[in-house]
């Protein structure tokens, strides 16, 4: 079974597409829940929390009951396993896109570690991919937008680990880490690295100017935001490219 809860939700099991036939938005928001708590039990007091937080709807049990029954027929025997607490039970090859994110990102941040940045660059692309959807599109529960905060660190790790591979296999990729540092820049304006890999990116393009020139941006901003200095790393860039 694949499951995508980033961007449009996906529930595909064996080629069989199964997300049209969860019972309304309430079925969705509990298949959800139940994937993401599934290494644990979960308490139905819990479940309720979860699908109705601010208004709770009359005969709730029977309500929750209803939609737990058909989400057992929709997935077949012994998927969700349990009566007072339940639990999510997948397969070893069953693929959920925010864990497939999670541990994409952490791969991705091992092999540049090694230096290893033709082995970063697929896994690193993935999860970048899978983060920058949204998760649960027009939901706003608290554990919605949890996962949504965790989602977009992943997608800053994972846009970062992206420039620092592109940067490393250089090449025809130098232009692919001046556009992912520049996106690193736009989104985390105060994060030094996004600004060192544009200025070593264009540097070997032979752009040095423009390279200092970003130097000079990364000094305003922390200045005008932090009235800090660039930190040694960055400095230490600077000082490479003046003497080139």
């Amino acid at each position: 079974m694949s499951i995508q809860l980033c961007g449009a939700m996906v529930i595909d099991r064996g080629g069989d597409r199964l997300e049209g036939r969860l019972p309304g938005r309430q079925g969705r928001l509990l298949l959800a829940y139940l994937v993401l708590n599934r290494h644990r039990p979960t308490g139905r007091d819990e479940l309720v929390e979860a699908l109705w937080p601010n208004a709770l709807p009359a005969a709730t049990e029977s309500g929750l009951n209803s939609l737990i029954s058909k989400l057992r027929k929709l997935l077949g025997p012994g998927v969700v396993d349990g009566r007072s607490s339940l639990r999510l039970v997948l397969g070893a090859d069953d693929r959920v896109d925010t864990e497939v994110a999670t541990a994409a990102v952490h791969r991705a941040e091992s092999r540049i570690a090694l230096g290893e940045w033709t082995k970063a660059w697929a896994p690193s692309l993935a999860a970048l991919f899978i983060a920058e959807r949204e998760f649960l599109a027009g939901e706003e529960a608290t554990w919605v937008l949890d996962q949504r905060r965790h989602l977009a660190e992943v997608h800053v790790r994972a846009l970062e680990a992206y420039a620092l591979a592109a940067l490393g296999t250089g090449g025809t990729e130098l232009p692919a880490a001046v556009r992912a540092g520049r996106a690193l820049v736009r989104l985390m304006p105060l994060r030094e690295t996004g600004y060192q890999v544009v200025m070593r990116a264009l540097a070997k393009q032979g752009n040095t100017a423009e390279a200092l020139r970003i130097y000079t941006d990364l000094c305003a901003t922390l200045r005008e935001e932090l009235g800090v200095s660039p930190n040694a790393s960055s400095q230490a860039v600077c000082d490479e490219l003046l003497r080139a």
